[in-house]
């Protein structure tokens, strides 16, 4: 007898099931919004007067703060579930497919050498930057008879990223006033981003967003392999092209205000599957609600941790994500086995 055969079916949760999970995860983004407006160097009483002082940076700095929050650790965690999903490779996310990297050299490249750093212009670089990685690590690794596989996908993301980082890393070194005014947004921050930021990039992020919540059919249907997919009705080609625009543009918007964060597209989609499993029609919503969750918490421990200064949501972001990830890859082999 087959392993296949002995191994215990694994149990999923009812559709009622799965949308009490999903409200549960609403509840704890709504207790994140709640301690980001209201923890930070300063702290702010949920009743009573506020003080002018108090006001100010409610209004200025907690609450646009959050509403970052919320597009940019959506944006990363929806762009992560989706290019899961299209290359069919559990570890690919805009950090290790090389998105990130590349939207963050086309940022570099505008301070630097354009002498743009304004986001309204800033972030047309990282949407070129993001399109541009895209597009190459897709076109070396569709070389050869198989195509574009999974594992090709991966090789070639890790060798644009490792470019684009070095050429970013160099290009910051060599302008030291770019350094100055690079160095927070380099390791990925929510702080100094307010109203002005999230006016230029919501529509972005919102209209990306969007689309991705209509991709959960044709991705269940890529999850069956491409032939099948095809006899299904998937226009196979057409699919990815669109979801990889969508990840850039997602990616691009998240990066120009924020810097390249990382973990977040990677570990939320896994988080995500270990409650719905493999059914895009409930990781993607997971993946919406979850991602702000993890990045907002990360961004209030920041806060407080070192209290009265700051440690940035990057930084806190790889600490706490990188133990938890082992984690529940450990859970994930535990299930299967």
């Amino acid at each position: 007898m087959t392993q296949a055969a002995t191994r215990p079916p694994v149990r999923r949760r009812g559709g009622l099931g799965l949308a009490a999970a999903l409200a549960v995860s609403v509840l704890a983004l709504g207790a994140a919004c709640a301690a980001s407006i209201l923890l930070g160097s300063r702290a702010i009483t949920a009743g009573g007067a506020l003080t002018p002082t108090e006001l100010t940076v409610l209004l200025d700095m907690r609450v646009p703060r959050t509403v970052l929050g919320l597009l940019v650790g959506a944006a990363l965690a929806v762009s992560g579930a989706l290019l899961q999903g299209v290359a069919r490779n559990p570890l690919a996310d805009p950090g290790v497919l090389g998105i990130n990297s590349g939207a963050a050299l086309a940022v570099v490249l505008a301070v630097t050498v354009a002498g743009s750093g304004a986001v309204g212009a800033a972030v047309w670089f990282a949407f070129l930057g993001a399109g541009l990685a895209t597009v190459t690590v897709y076109g070396i690794a569709s070389f050869g008879r198989e195509g574009a596989t999974p594992t090709k996908l991966a090789l070639a993301g890790v060798v644009v990223t490792a470019v684009a980082s070095s050429l970013t890393s160099a290009l910051v070194l060599m302008h030291v006033d770019a350094l100055n005014e690079l160095r927070f947004w380099q390791v990925g921050a929510l702080a100094g981003r307010y109203w002005p930021v999230i006016g230029q990039l919501w529509p972005f992020l919102a209209a990306g967003l969007a689309v991705a919540m209509f991709a959960a059919r044709p991705l269940n249907a890529l999850a069956l392999g491409d032939d099948l997919a095809r006899s299904l009705g998937t226009r196979v080609r057409m699919t990815r092209g669109v979801l990889f625009a969508v990840v850039a543009v997602l990616c691009g918007a998240a990066t120009a205000a924020c810097g390249p964060i990382a973990f977040v597209g990677l570990m939320v989609p896994h988080l995500a599957r270990l409650a719905t499993g493999p059914d895009y029609r409930w990781i993607l919503p997971f993946s919406l609600v979850l991602g702000p969750t993890l990045l907002l918490a990360c961004d209030v421990l920041g806060r407080v941790v070192v209290a009265p200064a700051e440690v940035q949501v990057g930084v806190i972001v790889g600490i706490v994500g990188a133990p938890v990830f082992v984690a529940l890859v450990r859970m994930r082999r535990s299930v299967e086995l």
